[in-house]
Parts: structure tokens; C-alpha cells; sequence
């Protein structure tokens, strides 16, 4: 039975967001080795599933692929909608395992838009297909709307840089029992909305950050100066999204940011996507420390949540049969 393994991705936020400048979007993010999700997939007549939440991307694959239907079961998963990519990851492995089952080869990053996925940022594709830090070179901003693109309407991003995050890194994931971050009708109204009011100078500030100081810290492996400048592009993020989340991050992220990255073991720490996810950056070496940051951050926000520290994953979704 073909199974797809795949797993989680954190997203820093994106390069631009103005209409002045030339492209629009430009994700910039990693991959995870936890949590992970897997997928496993059969031929069927009709479309099988264990899991309401993934039936629907069954749907989209088996009309994508234009098969009779598929047995699909979701084995491992992680929440949806709380800044970890699910969604992108969910569809891609269903994708795949439906098309092995059927003896057939797709490439995930052709199908993606009409799974729905894509279309503002490329690095869960990326992700899904190779894993590590990814910078994505966005859409032309000629080609914004005030409505969104019909479904499928959109060729994802291409992948500007790929390096392999340091195997000895580890992330803190700290996420909190809160409200889901944005995601469907609700998202694109938010982003669109943040879109049309930007301040174009963000972008000059942030395109100066990733030349300057993420790129370089990444290819040379310095885990200081690479938590440091990711926190620093997803605060000037926030500056994009206040009116959308509630503040520079959506509530109560601040308080874990801001606990979190005050402790000595971790340089750096932010809010992946919407959130709530936050994340803060540390070494093998400070593996409980971290994890406990991650707890007395909890504690100061006053919040229930979980907490995990995990290793970046420098390929991509695995394939067995």
C-alpha cells in the first residue's frame, strides 16, 4: 500500500506585500521533522476516507487525476490551522499516495493550484519536495486582483534559494490552546485587505534583512545571527498584519514571543504564518532547556499548550510502498 510521510513546515513570512513594488508575496520558511503526518492510499470505485477533515482533498486529488475514486487513510497527523503548513502537506501526500497507488507519476508542484495550494506562498510546496530553508520568488503583482484567482488559476512560486539547515539546530514549538489561525474565505480577505493598505518601505527594509543577514547566516551556518534576523522579518510582518491579528502578533503570541526569546538558550523566536504557533530557535545542546523555556512561556501568557522541540528536515516527503 503506497504511504507518504511528511511533516511540518514554519513559515517566517513573506518578502513584500505591497502593490508598489514588482512582485508580490516571496515566502520565506523551513522545513520540520515533527510533527509528522502520513498518508496511505488504495484503488477504489469511490472516494474512502477515515478522516472528514482529509476527505475533501481525496475529492480534489481523484478529480485532479480523473480516477474513479481512492481509499485513503490518515495514520499520522498534526493540527490544522495553527501555522504549521497542514494543509499544503495534507493534500500534496494524499496526491501522491493516490497517484502510486495507481501506478502513475505527478509531480506535486504541477497539481498543487488545482489541489488549492500555492497560491500566494511556495514554501510548503518546497517543503513537501525537498525540504530545508527555502526563500520563494513570489507572483508578479501585475497579476493581483481585488478578488481572488479562480481555483487553480496560479503557477506556484518558484524556489529563488535552498540550503540545508544545520542538522544540530532545533526549533521550539510552542503552541498555544487558543482560537485557529485564519485560514479559507477569511484569509484571503484578511491578506487582500493587508495588501492594499502596505507600506511599501517594509518591503525595502525586509529585502535588505534577507540579503544582509538571513541568507548569509543560513549558507554559513551561524544559528545566532539566523534566529535573530527570521525573528526580525516576521516582526516586520506583523507591522502588515496588525489590523488582520489583533497586534504585531496575533494575541497571545506576543507574550510567548517575547517570554521565549528572552531566555538564554534561544536566539531568536517568532510566529509562524497566523499562528498561534511560535516558534524560537536553539542547539541539540539545550534541547530540555529549551522545551522548558517553551513551558514557562506558557505559564507567563497564562495560556494551556503544548510544547515540542524538534530537528529541521533537510529532504523531502518519503514514499514506501
Amino acid at each position: 500500500m503506497p504511504t507518504v510521510t511528511t511533516a511540518a513546515r514554519l513559515h517566517f513570512g513573506f518578502q513584500n506585500l505591497s502593490l508598489a513594488h514588482e512582485r508580490l508575496y516571496g515566502g520565506v520558511g523551513l522545513a520540520l521533522d515533527e510533527p509528522r503526518l502520513t498518508v496511505e492510499a488504495t484503488r477504489a470505485e469511490t472516494v474512502r476516507c477515515d478522516d472528514a477533515a482529509t476527505e475533501p482533498y481525496v475529492r480534489r486529488v481523484v478529480d485532479a487525476l480523473d480516477v474513479p475514486g481512492a481509499s485513503v487513510s490518515v495514520d499520522e497527523r498534526f493540527p490544522r490551522h495553527v501555522g504549521l503548513g497542514s494543509g499544503t502537506q495534507l493534500s500534496l501526500a494524499t496526491l501522491i499516495a493516490v497517484v502510486r497507488a495507481y501506478d502513475r507519476t505527478a509531480d506535486a508542484r504541477t497539481y498543487a493550484p488545482q489541489l488549492g495550494r500555492g497560491g500566494r506562498s511556495g514554501v510548503g510546496v518546497a517543503a513537501f519536495e525537498s525540504g530545508g530553508f527555502i526563500v520563494d520568488g513570489g507572483h508578479p503583482t501585475e497579476r493581483f486582483t481585488a478578488e481572488p484567482p479562480a481555483e487553480g488559476d496560479w503557477d506556484v512560486p518558484p524556489v529563488l534559494a535552498h540550503h540545508d539547515v544545520p542538522a544540530h539546530w532545533r526549533f521550539v514549538i510552542v503552541v498555544p490552546d487558543t482560537d485557529p489561525g485564519q485560514s479559507g474565505s477569511a484569509e484571503d480577505q484578511s491578506m487582500r485587505q493587508a495588501v492594499e493598505r502596505a507600506d511599501p518601505g517594509i518591503a525595502d527594509e525586509i529585502s535588505t534583512l534577507l540579503t544582509r543577514r538571513v541568507l548569509p547566516a543560513i549558507a554559513t551556518r551561524e544559528h545566532s545571527d539566523f534566529g535573530q534576523a527570521a525573528a526580525r522579518l516576521g516582526r516586520l510582518n506583523g507591522a502588515w498584519y496588525a489590523d488582520e491579528q489583533g497586534g504585531v502578533y496575533r494575541p497571545p503570541a506576543g507574550e510567548l514571543v517575547d517570554s521565549l526569546a528572552s531566555a538564554p538558550v534561544i536566539s531568536g523566536a517568532g510566529q509562524s504564518s497566523w499562528g498561534p504557533t511560535v516558534w524560537g530557535l536553539t542547539t541539540a545542546d539545550y534541547e530540555s532547556e529549551g522545551h522548558e523555556a517553551g513551558v514557562l512561556a506558557l505559564d507567563a501568557a497564562d495560556v494551556d499548550g503544548t510544547v515540542s522541540v524538534v530537528a529541521p528536515r533537510n529532504t523531502g516527503a518519503s514514499l514506501t510502498d
